[in-house]
This record gives structure tokens, sequence and C-alpha cells, in this order.
């Protein structure tokens, strides 16, 4: 038995010879040259990135101040509430002050010292004002979805069901939060926003896509919304859905042009079942239906109902016709 822990022990600690192998492998890791070094070179001489722990603390308190009594602490009445909700907004504030400055100095390429960059703290001071500000018409927003979701599913016993547990709500939470940041000019935390929530649920919404009140994602796994969309009001759409583009144009460097739109427009009413993928920058116009498993890169007129060709039989002897 002791023989055998020595030759544990002997295989835990690196040899010369394995000892060299690990100096060389840290040596070619730290190395600062080729097309990686930028990487390495702009986290150490800028501010510390955000936290992704911290960011996913940050939203879960503020999922318990837009659902006050459904997440975070439920022992609440009306006597205790406005003092949770004002201390954890208080926290928020903290926290995600920090966290916006740590990524405006991330990219910021005229600040690169910490004590310089005052100038992303007031940034981040202003921007975190005016999303604490943006609260309560966010919640405005989110009702209008919890209540599609309950209208829109015969399964949902209530519309506290699907506060608590639809994945569809959840993605659209982040995304709605997500969405602020965005447009206030806020890097890298938006993403990551919606990134969480697409860990969670597998529905991947981009935070710059631009959507309507009552929006209604049943089922959710695998559902792409990308940066240019636009939805307009009381939209459903199913599990599997890809609101995509259709192709990069690129520069003459031959790599993809940024922002342009080049995801579809989805007007008011719209219903697309599970599976379809519509892509580029077209239109899907108000009120129409778009099947299941249906692929589609050109516009779609209004009240349309498009599926797919309908399933054929046919005899045929000797593989003739295939």
């Amino acid at each position: 038995m002791k023989k055998q822990e020595n030759y544990q022990d002997e295989k835990v600690t690196p040899s010369g010879i394995e000892s060299r192998i690990f100096v060389t492998v840290v040596k070619q890791l730290c190395k600062r040259n080729g097309d990686t070094s930028h990487f390495i070179q702009k986290k150490e001489q800028y501010h510390s990135l955000p936290s992704r722990d911290v960011i996913g603390g940050v939203i879960e308190d503020l999922r318990s101040v837009l659902f006050p009594g459904y997440f975070g602490t439920s022992e609440l009445t009306l006597d205790t509430m406005y003092f949770y909700v004002g201390s954890t907004l208080d926290r928020v504030f903290r926290t995600l002050k920090d966290q916006i400055k740590r990524g405006l100095c991330f990219i910021c390429i005229e600040h690169p010292a910490v004590d310089r960059c005052l100038e992303c703290d007031e940034q981040a001071l202003s921007i975190t004002k005016s999303f604490l500000t943006r609260l309560p018409s966010i919640r405005r927003l989110l009702m209008t979805d919890v209540r599609a979701a309950y209208e829109g599913d015969p399964a949902a016993t209530s519309s506290y069901e699907t506060i608590f547990c639809y994945p569809g709500i959840l993605a659209i939470t982040n995304y709605r939060l997500a969405h602020e940041l965005h447009v206030m000019g806020v890097p890298l935390i938006p993403r990551i926003i919606t990134e969480h929530a697409h860990s969670i649920t597998g529905i991947d919404i981009h935070p710059g896509a631009v959507i309507g009140k009552s929006f209604f994602i049943d089922h959710g796994t695998g559902v792409v919304v990308g940066e240019t969309c636009i939805i307009g009001n009381n939209v459903r759409i199913y599990q599997g859905v890809t609101l995509g583009a259709k192709s990069f144009p690129l520069d003459d460097k031959g790599k993809p042009i940024k922002g342009i739109d080049r995801h579809p427009i989805v007007e008011d009413d719209a219903i697309i079942y599970s599976g379809a993928t519509i892509l580029g920058r077209v239109t899907i116009g108000k009120g129409s239906v778009i099947g299941g498993n249906v692929w589609l890169t050109r516009n779609v007129a209004p009240g349309s109902h498009v599926t797919q060709i309908e399933a054929r039989e046919g005899t045929f002897q000797n593989g003739s016709g295939i």
C-alpha cells in the first residue's frame, strides 16, 4: 500500500523532463507575438473586464425588483416590500455602475490607466442612473409579455405560472434589460446579459433587436433573433425559429461589413411556428402566419399564410421517379 502511495506522489510531482515541458508551455502561452498578442496586452493595460458572475447576480437582483416576491426572497409583505426593493436597488446601483465602468474602460483608448479614467467613471454613473429610471417602463413592457404568454398558451394556468416557470419570460426579461443598456451605448454587458439567458433557456436574442410589446416565445429552445431584427406588437414565435441573416456583404479586404440591416422585420400580430427559418432583410407582413419548418428569404404580404408544399404520395417501380 505504501509503495502505491509513493508511486502516486511521484506521478503528481513533475520530473525534470516534465518540468521543462511545463515551463516551455507556460512561456509559449504567455508570449506576446503573433495574431493573439493584442488580446493579452489589451486585457493587461486597461481596466479589468466586467465579471460574468457579478452581472448574473445583478440580473437576479433586477428580476427580484421587477417581480418582487417571485424571485429573491419570497417573505415579502406590503410593509417590507418598499425596504426590500430599495435596498436591492441600492446594491444594483453600486454593482452595475462598477461593471459598466469596467466595460467602458476596457474599450477606452484614450485613458488606459485606471486612475486616469475619470471620464469613464462619470459616464458609468450617468448611464446607471438613467437605466434605473427606466425600470418602471421595462416592467410595464414585461407585463404585456406575461399577459401574452398566459393568453397564448392554453396550458398556462395563471400569469404567475408564466413568470415563475416559462423560459420565454426569463429570456425576454434579460433581453429587455440588456436592450436598454445597448441603446445607451454600454459595451459588453448587454451581450453578457442576453447570453446568460441563452445558456439557461436556449433562446438567443441579440440585445440590439427591437421588439414591441406582448411578445411571446412558446417553449423557446433553439430560437434565434438577430441583431437588426425589428419585431412588432403581439408577435408569437415557437421553438426552433431563426430570424437570421441571409448573407454577409464583404468589404475590400474580404471581411464582413458591420452594422448593416440584415435581419427580418416581423410586423404586428404575426405568428411563426416551430422550426421556421427566415433570413435576410425581409418583411413578414402584419397578421401573417408562417408554418413550421418553412424556409423564407422573401417578403410576405400582410395576412399571408405560408406553409410547406403538401406531401404527395406516389407509386414507383424499380426506383423510377426518384
